[in-house]
């Protein structure tokens, strides 16, 4: 048994499944060209056949995913023992490895939460009826609920990449379909929108590509990783790597014997050497007896050693023995102390119901005298600082400075050769009447619909009528380049000789 992909050692079940995505990138490739070889055909024959049924294709596609993930368990079997199978071999071997059990694997085991790690079971080892029981129920003790999680987990993705696809679809779609886009005719029978429906299909059939290879990997990851858990892959394998370095770690063994038979034995120092009791230095001024007395006087004298007078309170008691005394204001003192932690343990609790009572009391006293608060408050006027207006809206500039004298008349001029330039100075100075003399509070994120909001919560009346008719000539005139109407000029810029030029209030 060999495995060169992979490195064979027990792991958790976490470290399992990320073992089976970088297995999966490892033949991503591969993999994914396999399965888009597979599923891609099947899925344009169901489209095709069932045109008018696009979510009965759909299902009908989903249905069938337990035997569209029997190819890269094949491809994936034998890429970790070194053989790495082509695309057109794995095709071709496709039909032997769906004759195992497909019928079961379609009904009642098609819901299995744990279907990617039972997969390698009746595929790789054949196993069926009470054989498979069993052996699932070895190998699922402690991988099962880790399998079970890959596939919630695996089932929110498919979702989430289907859903991004879509949304990136829909940002796509040009603006004038969306303008003319009504949900209800999705819901029509007309068939006019079948081809999204199809489409959509698409999407989840692509996102397949991508995730189950990755899915049947993990699941295959958990299940080589739970055999080497139960059959010792890893010792195995560390035992033949011992056996293939044997012959040279034999020879270099009987070398350093020789060696050593070579050199004489010599007698150990612990028979000859003295036992501690032992006068030694007999012959010396200074015997170990004497200079065992010099090291505990030593020890025995400061810095070594360490004698302290403590003196403590006690109570006068004639029952007790004299030598219990200072053990009783020891006690007494052990209370205290016991007695000071209990307060001091205390102390953030009352501090917080302080600080609620203070905020309490805080409270009460605006609730009791809310009306005098209301009366006072009121008289103080509140003058915050007023931002600068923007001087740039919808890529236009809205500043005094960068507007003519004459608006309504250089507009009538400009009105012959150009009537966008014309519409967009009339637009251009209404704005900057807007934000400058009304101080409209405009942003440089507001859009025209959201300055005709601030404008309409103004009150504004004629200014508002004016403006609405206005932003609506240019949105067509700009985005739509739709043609105005032959008395638009006449009558925007009479309009804003009468409201903004004259100073008729509005």
């Amino acid at each position: 048994m060999q495995l060169p992909d992979l490195e064979i050692r027990p792991r958790s079940n976490w470290e399992a499944l990320d073992l089976g995505t970088r297995l999966a990138q490892r033949h991503l490739t591969s993999l994914m060209l396999a399965w888009a070889a597979l599923t891609l055909p099947i899925f344009a024959l169901l489209t095709l056949v069932l045109w008018r049924y696009p979510s009965a294709a759909l299902l009908l596609f989903w249905w069938l995913k337990p035997l569209y993930e029997r190819l890269p368990l094949y491809f994936l079997s034998r890429a970790v023992f070194g053989e790495t199978p082509g695309i057109g071999q794995c095709l071709r071997a496709l039909p032997g490895q769906l004759r195992a059990q497909w019928f079961a694997s379609l009904t009642w085991r098609r819901l299995s939460p744990t279907r990617s790690f039972d997969l390698p079971v009746v595929q790789l080892e054949g196993l069926h009826g009470k054989a498979r029981q069993q052996r699932l129920a070895i190998l699922g003790q402690r991988t099962s609920g880790a399998a079970s999680w890959l596939t919630i987990a695996g089932y929110h993705l498919e979702v989430a990449l289907l859903l991004g696809l879509m949304a990136l679809l829909y940002l796509l779609l040009p603006e004038p379909v969306l303008a003319d886009w009504q949900w209800q005719d999705l819901l029509a029978q007309d068939g006019q929108w079948l081809w999204l429906e199809h489409l959509t299909n698409l999407f989840y059939a692509l996102v397949l590509v991508v995730w189950e290879p990755i899915y049947v990997a993990c699941g295959f990851s958990l299940y080589l990783n739970r055999r080497t858990e139960l059959e010792g892959w890893d010792i195995e394998l560390g035992f033949r790597r011992l056996r293939q370095r044997a012959p040279r770690a034999a020879a270099l063994g009987l070398v350093l014997l020789g060696c050593l038979l070579l050199v004489p034995p010599e007698p150990a120092w612990a028979e000859r050497a003295p036992k501690p009791q032992d006068e030694r230095l007999l012959n010396q001024a200074l015997t170990s007896a004497e200079a065992q007395k010099r090291i505990t006087a030593l020890l025995s004298e400061p810095p070594f050693e360490h004698r302290e007078q403590v003196s403590a309170w006690r109570l006068a008691s004639t029952d007790e023995p004299e030598e219990t005394d200072d053990a009783d204001g020891t006690d007494l003192f052990e209370r205290l102390r016991t007695l000071r932690e209990f307060f001091e343990s205390l102390a953030p609790m009352t501090e917080g119901l302080l600080w609620i009572a203070l905020f309490a009391g805080v409270l009460l006293l605006l609730w009791r005298y809310r009306q005098w608060l209301a009366l006072f408050v009121a008289r103080v006027p509140l003058r915050l600082p007023r931002r600068p207006p923007p001087a740039v809206l919808f890529g236009l500039a809205v500043s005094p400075e960068s507007l003519p004298a004459d608006v309504a008349g250089e507009a009538e001029r400009l009105w012959e050769k150009s009537p966008r330039q014309a519409l967009g100075l009339l637009y251009r100075a209404t704005l900057s009447h807007l934000l400058h003399q009304r101080q409209l509070p405009v942003k440089d994120s507001h859009t025209e619909a959201e300055v005709l909001a601030l404008l309409a919560a103004q009150d504004a009346g004629a200014v508002y009528a004016y403006t609405a008719s206005l932003t609506e000539q240019w949105q067509n005139l700009a985005y739509g380049h739709l043609p105005l109407p032959p008395d638009t000029r006449q009558r925007l810029c009479q309009g804003y000789r009468a409201l903004f030029s004259q100073g008729v209030p509005a």
